[in-house]
């Protein structure tokens, strides 16, 4: 591979994407097992939530830390801490002999993760040019969506009988992508900007940016809606909890229980696989207008609303073989998606609000690095971070608290579905902020545009920064793409 070229770029891409995966992985094993590591650890199941939503706190408040210090220095050895920190973290929590040790592990793997997550994205956004940034980011993205599924079912799978072995086994295949991690190309700072080709761009955040970057009012908004939106997302960390209480209410023990909520609760999370078709779609739009990446994302998530309360409520007939292995209730469960209606009604209706949610994932990244240059955006995703953060764990905590409340006049499953689906009204102001978002993104896109200009400027004083020419507003959107209008 040659440092740099196209192919090391791709390699960098990949490995990206699996780190990306891995850490959403480490979040995503636990939800599954709350009871099981809690009747070991003598505590009880909201005693592991707990450690859930405190994970969800402290790698967002870390992410702050970290995003200032990739935004200063070099990125690849902050990169690297975060992952040795938070695969030490997981370990820790596999071994786990009491309750405070393993919270203590959460607590080191939150930290490590943290800076993952903000550094790799400003990296992420580097590699990859305007015109297919929604497309990249959506498998970036993607990525970690399928992380957490991934972790659900690993969690299922490899811990319906020990708890503790898919700790294990995520924290070697940690240590795995970070050797991989080594030999990823160290991306310059601006690299992919059409502005900034042929110069070295040496511009590093400093204290008094912050006011700068709060006065882009995109950034508000687009900081702003995660807030609201985690709320709802958060709650449906509790989703293979629903349908554990399906399987049990039907009968089934409590190991098959966990293991048919596990996959239920994967297979109906696939439609998340579909924001690349968001990705895709909010680049098309950007082409037209700059507004394209926000209605996009406002219009998936306001429509996705009623599917989910559809989901929720629809009763599912779950036939698989009772205390049977691994294997057999698996392919028990996936030929219910194909023998039972309900299954397989509910299947569909899954994909469908799962893919109109999913795309704000790729067009908020996107959005980020199209309204803010390269030294402010591991910072901005951080503090989008944070405010995702407070209100993943925030909707993780106030829906715990729903279902018992709810259990007293709604028995199991129903006060999971009846929580649920409240929750789900969290995405409305979601909605209402991208669009905000959408009025005010062409004024910060151009005033980007023209700050990068002017930094470029300084090393090329008697040429215009590859060719272009002046830019409008619409003549911006444009740029998104080389054929635009056409």
């Amino acid at each position: 591979m040659g440092r740099g070229g196209t192919a090391h770029r791709v390699y960098s891409v990949v490995v990206f994407v699996v780190l990306a995966a891995l850490d959403n992985i480490a979040i995503g094993i636990v939800p599954p097992l709350y009871g099981s590591i809690g009747a070991e650890l003598g505590v009880t199941e909201a005693h592991i939530a707990l450690s859930t939503t405190i994970m969800f706190l402290i790698s967002a408040v870390a992410a702050i830390g970290f995003a200032y210090l990739g935004d200063r220095t070099d990125r690849k050895p902050v990169l690297v801490a975060g992952t040795i920190i938070w695969v030490l973290g997981t370990a820790w929590s596999g071994l786990a002999g009491g309750y405070g040790t393993f919270l203590a592990g959460q607590v080191l793997a939150a930290f490590g993760l943290g800076g993952v997550a903000s550094v790799s994205f400003s990296v992420v956004s580097d590699l990859i040019s305007p015109r297919r940034r929604g497309l990249v980011m959506s498998f970036w993205g993607l990525s970690q969506g399928v992380g957490t599924l991934a972790g659900t079912l690993v969690g299922g799978i490899l811990g319906h009988e020990d708890w503790r072995r898919p700790f294990l086994v995520t924290a070697v295949a940690g240590l795995v992508a970070t050797g991989a991690y080594l030999f990823t190309f160290n991306v310059p700072r601006g690299d992919s900007q059409p502005e900034l080709v042929g110069i070295d761009y040496e511009e590093r955040i400093q204290h008094e940016d912050l006011p700068v970057i709060l006065k882009r009012r995109t950034n508000i908004w687009l900081i702003l809606q995660g807030g609201t939106a985690q709320i709802a997302f958060g709650s449906m960390v509790w989703l293979p909890v629903l349908f554990r209480a399906r399987a049990e209410d039907q009968g089934y023990t409590s190991g098959t229980a966990v293991l048919i909520g596990s996959v239920f609760a994967t297979i109906f999370q696939l439609g998340a696989a579909l924001s690349i078709l968001g990705g895709l779609v909010g680049d098309r739009l950007q082409r037209r207008t700059p507004r394209g990446r926000a209605l996009v994302a406002s219009i998936g998530v306001l429509s996705a609303v009623p599917l989910y309360v559809v989901l929720f409520f629809v009763p599912m007939k779950i036939t698989v073989p009772d205390g049977e292995g691994t294997g057999t209730v698996i392919r028990g469960v996936l030929a219910n998606v194909v023998t039972e209606p309900t299954v397989g009604f509910c299947l569909v209706v899954a994909v469908f609000a799962l893919m109109l949610t999913s795309a704000n994932s790729p067009n908020w990244f996107a959005m980020i690095a199209d309204v803010n240059p390269p030294q402010h955006r591991g910072t901005v995703y951080s503090l989008g971070n944070l405010v995702n953060g407070a209100g993943r764990a925030g909707g993780n905590v106030l829906v715990a608290v729903a279902f018992r409340s709810l259990a007293g006049s709604f028995p199991p499953p129903l006060n999971y579905a009846v929580g649920l689906a409240a929750f789900q009204i969290f995405f409305i102001p979601t909605g209402i902020m991208y669009w905000l978002a959408s009025r005010t993104v062409a004024k910060d896109m151009a005033d980007t545009h023209t700050a990068l200009l002017a930094a470029a400027s300084e090393h090329r004083p008697d040429r215009d920064v590859a060719g272009d020419p002046p830019v409008a507003v619409q003549g911006l959107a444009g740029q998104q793409d080389p054929g635009a209008g056409r």
